[in-house]
């Protein structure tokens, strides 16, 4: 060892490795390719020895006291760092020794030498020199203030305290993963053996352990009998090596162990400035390996797309990659969509933002597939075999992606196009995701698909494949879907379209009530095909009350394209874009004899789809209509379609003397008087009141009695009714605390609208008073009819019209009166009202008392009841009684009203 210090230049260079308190690794400055390296021993120092493992016939050794320290010491303080330093190497010597600063120069740079010495972490050389140089003599003084002030090996602690006890060897590599839990651990990596493989100590229980980084593997080193180590050279095998050499040698880490290869440990390098495999990956020194990237927590997708941005650089190892399959441009590749229909346990067809449609595939899976013949292909199936019922589970994968896709909006990313072969289209594959949950993966944890396996070369695969790989291994421990051991049945689904026979034995059932259902298929506007899970049956449906244009269809047998009505097209767009792969709600009605088909009311959302189709003019009114509770409502839509002239009405001239004047006013004679004996029990705004028959009046007692009796006997739970618009339900009337028949008209949170049917009143309730009505009495019309006070209007003055209101309630509250329907506006009967005691006409009391004005009607027929009615106004507008107070307003409310023109 050297006495003097070196008479040499100066030198710079990077740390790369501490082998000991006083030996380190150099590198010089970098000249196409690995730099060069220089070991250097420190001079005039000796550190502890530190402990060495058997190797070949040197037996293992221990550490001797601090030499841990004195390493570490060395290793935080320069790893990485830029130092100076001067090198000599003396005659017969085999090592260079000299001297390191940590900084730019030697005047301002620390010297390493002389801060190992102030620690008490090495002994200063002081036999056997001749000459001692100022230099040697300063460490002598430094020497003897750690010695005084018990530094490091001077402390005079326990020397065992500062002695490893090293696991060099680990007989079960399997039980130290399970006890590590795959948490991180703190770790000094030791030694790059190649880019993806490292040996590593984990701290503070010093197991010496060789990682093999999960999910990647860069080019080995190959070792040939009877040459020397690393000979035969491997394209960029150095270069990874020395990337991972750079970067993580002899740092501060965190290891994941996740699995054992021939006892050698897989697991990930966790380092603040980022993951080592994604960016061995990234820079094309590496390829993602599947078996040990399923070991993997997390991170496995980012490796994928590493590996796919080196390849698509033709970086490295990728320089003569070409892709397998087509290339997807960036506008392509990633876009969003809301999906509009379910195609298969795999598929989707999804709507983008310009309107275009696509058929997609979820990308690396494959859904429950059907019986398999010895030959691994489908066996034969039979004349009637149905894919979505009659293979096991894939009406349950169908339902998972409808419920929790149909009219979202997702994110797809193209992973790989499928080219087009044999018999079977182009494929476009992808990973899509809902918020943050990805589909594919959701589908194969439930157990409702499978994962396709790969060749390790083909890259046309799904960007989370390793994802996707260990949700199906979870799938396959908890037994789940298609990996349970018991055997599945098929669904047992009755197809009654088209038998008659079949139709007519569940025509009663589903007349009773309300019915869910999923709409299958769409035919046209109006016709639907429908799975009613509840009795597992698939029906045709036709819409209720209206006429839609059907579309264009096939011949059958294949005979061509029948051409479709004007609209039709439309109606079949705006009915499949509401309600296909929806869950709907149907009432039937009644039944096609002919074809076994069901005829009824649809609602999507509490939309009823009939008059959705008449209002947005792609259907008009059927006339059997009339007879149903909706007809006024779907006139009313239409009416409004023809005024806007939309879709089938967009050439439609109304009709002046039909639509413009009441039914009566084109009839001829005298008035006709037919007159029915009633008991109001509802006036609202703008004159209308509901009436009840009196001689119903004792069926709708009986009618409510026998309802109570059935709910008092079986009492509904409260809470446990979902009310819908448009439910037929009982509700309990708050001032009497009774059950009564109501249509529920709005639901917002826990109230609940309703209008009660039978009387014409509406109350708001909380959802606790309102239940699922009895199916047996659902069946019986409404005892309320409602109608408009004739011959009337009410002024322009608000308060006025209050009272008037007021003071009709009070004349017809509580006694039986004389019905006379006189005619009809919009479908609602206008009615005359008669005091069946005294005779006297309601509205012509209100007109006397100067409540009410005169329609101003010229119709012959009407001539001699009409003046019996402005005579009335004429008294009350001379006695200034009511809304004549001030003087006459007739020319104003004329105005108001439409009057006299």
């Amino acid at each position: 060892m050297s006495t003097a210090a070196p008479q040499v230049q100066t030198k710079h260079g990077i740390v790369k490795q501490v082998n000991s308190g006083d030996s380190i690794i150099i590198r010089g400055q970098p000249k196409g390719g690995p730099p060069p390296e220089k070991q250097l021993i420190l001079s005039n120092v000796t550190a502890p020895k530190l402990a060495r493992r058997a190797y070949n016939n040197a037996d293992e050794t221990k550490d001797e006291p601090y030499a841990w320290e004195a390493r570490e010491f060395l290793r935080k303080k320069l790893i990485g760092q830029e130092v100076i330093f001067t090198s000599e190497k003396p005659p017969n010597a085999t090592r260079e020794y000299g001297v390191v600063w940590l900084g730019k120069d030697t005047t301002t740079g620390e010297n390493i030498t002389e801060s190992l010495v102030s620690e008490g972490l090495v002994t200063v050389r002081r036999e056997g020199v001749r000459n001692v140089t100022p230099e040697l003599a300063r460490l002598h003084e430094l020497e003897d203030a750690a010695k005084a002030a018990g530094k490091g090996k001077w402390a005079g602690t326990p020397s065992s305290e500062h002695v490893r006890d090293i696991k060099w060897n680990i007989e079960n590599p399997r039980s130290l993963v399970d006890k590590l839990g795959g948490k991180p651990v703190k770790a000094v990596i030791e030694h790059v053996r190649d880019g993806s493989t490292v040996r590593a100590f984990l701290i503070p229980d010093f197991y010496h352990i060789t990682l093999m980084i999960s999910g990647i593997r860069c080019p080995g080193f190959k070792l040939e009998e009877g040459k020397p180590v690393h000979s035969v050279v491997v394209p960029f095998a150095e270069e990874a090596r020395y990337f991972v050499e750079s970067r993580l040698l002899q740092r501060d880490v965190e290891i994941v162990l996740e699995s054992v290869n021939n006892n050698n440990f897989v697991g990930s390098i966790l380092h603040p400035k980022g993951n080592i495999a994604e960016a061995l990956l990234r820079e094309g020194f590496a390829r993602c390996v599947d078996w040990s990237m399923a070991f993997m927590k997390s991170g496995a997708d980012k490796l994928y797309l590493a590996e796919k941005s080196a390849k698509e650089n033709r970086l490295r190892i990728w320089k003569d990659y070409v892709p397998s399959g087509p290339q997807i441009s960036g506008k392509e590749r990633e876009y969003t969509a809301t999906v509009v229909e379910i195609a298969a346990g795999d598929a989707l067809i999804v709507k983008t933002p310009c309107g275009t449609t696509k058929k997609v595939f979820l990308s690396s899976i494959r859904p429950p597939r059907g019986p398999v013949g010895e030959d691994g292909k489908a066996a034969s199936r039979p004349k009637d075999f149905r894919q979505l019922y009659d293979i096991p589970w894939m009406f349950e994968a169908r339902e998972f992606l409808r419920k929790k896709l149909i009219g979202k909006q997702v994110k797809v990313v193209v992973d790989y196009i499928q080219p087009a072969r044999e018999s079977y289209p182009e494929k476009i594959c992808c990973t899509i995701t809902i918020g943050k949950i990805n589909v594919a993966e959701a589908m194969v944890s439930k157990g409702l698909a499978t994962v396709l396996r790969y060749r390790q070369d083909d890259d046309q695969r799904s960007s989370h494949y390793n994802d996707l790989l260990a949700a199906e291994s979870k799938a396959i421990k908890s037994l789940a879907g298609v990996h349970g051991k018991e055997k599945i049945l098929a669904h047992r689904i009755t197809d009654v379209a088209g038998d008659v026979i079949k139709a007519k034995r569940y025509l009663p059932h589903l007349q009773r009530s309300r019915n869910e259902a999923i709409v299958e298929f769409v035919t046209s506007g109006s016709r639907l095909r429908l799975y009613l899970g509840k009795e597992s049956c698939l029906i045709t449906f036709l819409l209720a009350g209206i006429n839609a244009p059907r579309g264009p269809r096939s011949v059958p047998g294949g005979g061509g394209i029948i051409e479709g009505a004007p609209f039709g097209e439309e109606a079949l767009n705006f009915t499949k874009e509401r309600c296909l792969q929806r869950e709907v709600e149907i009432q039937v009605i009644s039944m096609d004899a002919k074809g076994g088909n069901f005829i009824g009311w649809l609602w999507i959302e509490g939309v009823n789809l009939s008059v959705a189709l008449v209002k947005a003019g792609l259907a008009s009114v059927h006339p059997t209509a009339e007879h149903t509770e909706f007809y006024r409502e779907l006139i009313v839509a239409e009416e409004r379609a023809k005024e806007a002239q939309l879709k089938i009405w967009k050439d439609y001239v109304e009709a002046e003397v039909e639509t413009e004047k009441p039914e009566e006013e084109v009839q001829t004679g005298e008035r006709k008087v037919d007159y029915q004996k009633v008991v109001v029990t509802e006036v609202t705004e703008e004159l209308h009141f509901f009436a009840q028959n009196v001689d119903q009046g004792d069926v709708l007692e009986g009618l409510l009695s026998r309802m109570r009796q059935e709910l008092a006997a079986n009492p509904p739970l409260p809470g446990a009714y979902n009310p819908k618009r448009g439910d037929l339900a009982v509700a309990k009337f708050t001032e009497d605390d009774q059950w009564y028949r109501a249509k529920v008209e709005k639901v917002s949170g826990s109230n609940v609208s309703v209008f009660y049917v039978d009387y014409g009143n509406r109350e708001t309730l909380n959802v606790t008073r309102v239940a699922a009505m009895p199916g047996s009495f659902a069946t019986d019309k409404p005892f309320a009819t409602e109608y408009v006070l004739a011959y009337v209007t009410l002024p322009n003055d608000n308060d006025y019209k209050k009272l008037a209101i007021e003071m009709l309630q009070q004349d017809t509250a509580g006694k039986p009166l004389l019905l006379n329907i006189e005619y009809k506006v919009n479908n609602l009967a206008a009615a005359t009202l008669v005091d069946a005691t005294t005779k006297e006409d309601v509205a012509r009391g209100l007109i006397l008392d100067g409540f009410l004005l005169v329609e101003n009607r010229r119709e012959k027929r009407l001539a001699k009841f009409i003046a019996d009615y402005q005579a009335a106004q004429q008294d009350a507008k001379k006695s200034h009684r009511n809304i004549w107070e001030y003087g006459d307003i007739t020319e104003d409310d004329a105005r108001e009203f439409g009057v006299g023109r």
